[in-house]
């Protein structure tokens, strides 16, 4: 008997067997594209149709406004026209790079509304300041007077009022060289010369022209929040907290951290660096050995400094060292132990991480995981009597905190001399709360952080966290065996903590120390960029890898064998005399 003769599932006659009639029939070009946000909401409209008009349309523009959106998991501006069917996600003032995006654009406004007023002066965007500001300087003229500062403020307001647009357009790479250097845009030309691609994206508002790096808002009527502050010998353009988007914060004067940005310019000035373009012409022009060694010399000659001020404070016990993650206080640590000693003055290093809780009695924070960041993860009551006991000259049994399995154990025994002082390195080192028994003559305090001066241009900056983040990316995947992704995925909790424990109580410092080397992102961009490039698309990590990435590629790369061994660059970049070095 013949087996009965039967199509497969996958053949025409199979399909015809299972569905019926055929279900595919020509068509004609789609005129519209849909665009579907999170929430499962989809939208329809003719293709070219804006991003904003989109997210107007699902009136999703709310309290706390939306500036940017993640297209397909691509970093997009609300002006960018949809050709195709898409997945969008909004991003606000809240996020990241929606609080860059708006940054941005409102140095834009205020470049805007100065040259309207003032056409013959030109504004310069310095550095930040702690919670919610920018230094400027208004360059070619005497710092504005209250009247002119009032003045500015009010055009800026107007301007924001008519919601006037901001267009963006490319321009072959020669044509915008051309057009700064009619400006007098010195520090833009010499970026620009460095430039691989041909052309360059340059954006118009009220007919100024200007180039960013990166994104900008569709229009003036987004930059509702903002106010400027007298703060000779410039001002303060102040914004919103990422963590408050929709208001600012009450200003707070930080004398010490704008005098170490004062010193790291003057620094700059010494080693006629100051902007990136000249950063990559020192390293063309093979002058970057120089650069390196006057650098490394500046940082040592402040440690010395720090040193001396101890070793003068006969008082003095207890050094408190604290500062964000990723700004080299290990190292600086060990060379500060090296001058202590040069000024016969012993250390004892103690780890405020072995006082840690044990595991189980670790609070929690809102999300329910442990809170290590938080100073109540801290033996507050043993650390405070052994730091008692050691001044007082008796011995103490130090604890050790294992954190595989999250208990402390016991440690060596110690004893010091009325020689030493305590060493104590750790992220709430300038909270009052951590030592309240012993008494302020005893205790010196130092904040260190990477506070880079270094712009790209006048009005681009390079911010502090970013010199942090590529410290902590290539450190981690040396020393931890971590990716990218994963450092890039930590990050935002990182950082969230260091608002709530460390800048806050920055002026308690004694002393601040500037952990940035002018050179060290043309180090660093060797090793950063193909940990960067292992991100695959789809990912928030990967937006973040690709912003990065773009910003490295200014840099011309500077060989790591320039680097001293004991410099701080080399507790992320390896290779550290001072690794295994125990005062």
């Amino acid at each position: 008997m013949s087996a009965k003769k039967r199509h497969p599932r996958g053949s025409p006659s199979g399909l015809r067997a299972a569905w019926g009639a055929p279900q595919v029939k020509p068509a004609s070009p789609r005129q519209t594209v849909q665009v579907r946000f999170p929430n499962g909401e989809l939208y329809e409209a003719p293709v070219g149709t804006s991003l904003e008009e989109f997210i107007r349309a699902a009136r999703l523009n709310h309290a706390t406004s939306i500036v940017a959106a993640l297209v397909d998991g691509r970093l997009r501006e609300l002006n960018w026209p949809v050709t195709r069917d898409v997945e969008v996600t909004p991003l606000s003032m809240a996020t990241g790079d929606g609080m860059r995006i708006y940054r941005r654009s409102l140095c834009f406004l205020l470049i805007v509304a100065a040259r309207e007023l003032f056409p013959q002066t030109r504004i310069s965007i310095d550095h930040s300041l702690t919670l919610g500001g920018l230094f400027c300087q208004a360059i070619g003229r005497e710092p504005f007077s209250e009247e002119e500062m009032t003045r500015l403020e009010e055009r800026m307001r107007e301007i924001v009022e008519a919601d006037e647009p901001i267009t963006r357009q490319e321009l072959p790479l020669p044509q915008a060289i051309e057009l700064f250097q009619k400006q007098g845009y010195e520090s833009k030309v010499r970026l620009l010369s460095y430039r691989r691609k041909d052309y360059l994206p340059i954006y118009t508002l009220r007919g100024v022209h200007d180039y960013f790096y990166g994104y900008m808002v569709p229009s003036t009527g987004y930059l509702r929040y903002f106010a400027l502050h007298p703060y000779p010998p410039g001002f303060i353009l102040r914004f919103p907290a990422r963590y408050k988007p929709t208001g600012l914060s009450p200003f707070h004067d930080f004398p010490r951290l704008a005098a170490i940005f004062q010193e790291y310019g003057q620094w700059m000035e010494a080693m006629e660096i100051k902007d990136v373009g000249m950063l990559n012409q020192a390293v063309e022009r093979d002058r970057i050995r120089e650069v390196v060694l006057v650098a490394e010399a500046l940082h040592e000659q402040r440690i010395a400094e720090i040193a001396r001020e101890i070793a003068s404070r006969e008082q003095v016990r207890l050094v408190l060292i604290a500062g964000p993650s990723s700004s080299g206080k290990t190292t600086f640590a060990k060379r500060l132990a090296i001058q202590l000693l040069a000024n016969g003055i012993r250390p004892l290093p103690l780890s405020l991480d072995d006082y840690f809780l044990n595991r189980e009695e670790t609070p929690r924070d809102e999300q329910g995981e442990y809170d290590f960041e938080s100073l109540r993860a801290v033996d507050l009551e043993l650390f405070n009597h052994q730091l008692q006991e050691l001044m007082a000259g008796r011995e103490v049994t130090l604890p050790r905190y294992d954190f595989l399995a999250g208990k402390r154990h016991q440690g060596p025994t110690v004893a010091i001399s009325p020689q030493h002082v305590i060493l104590v390195e750790g992220i709430h080192g300038l909270n009052p709360d951590l030592v309240p028994a012993i008494p302020q003559e005893r205790i010196y305090r130092i904040y260190i952080s990477a506070l880079t001066q270094l712009n790209l241009d006048c009005h681009n900056r390079i911010p502090t966290t970013d010199i942090r983040l590529l410290r902590r990316i290539v450190r981690d995947a040396r020393e931890r065996g971590s990716s990218a992704l994963e450092t890039i995925s930590r990050w935002e909790k990182v950082v969230h903590g260091e608002f709530r424990n460390i800048f806050p109580y920055q002026e308690n410092a004694d002393a601040m120390f500037n952990s940035a080397l002018v050179y060290e992102l043309a180090v660093t961009k060797s090793f950063a960029e193909p940990l960067l490039r292992q991100i695959d698309p789809g990912t928030v990590e990967y937006v973040e890898a690709r912003r990065l990435l773009a910003f490295l590629e200014w840099f011309l790369p500077c060989e790591a064998r320039l680097v001293p061994d004991n410099s701080i660059l080399r507790e992320f970049i390896g290779g550290s005399i001072l690794r295994d070095f125990l005062p």
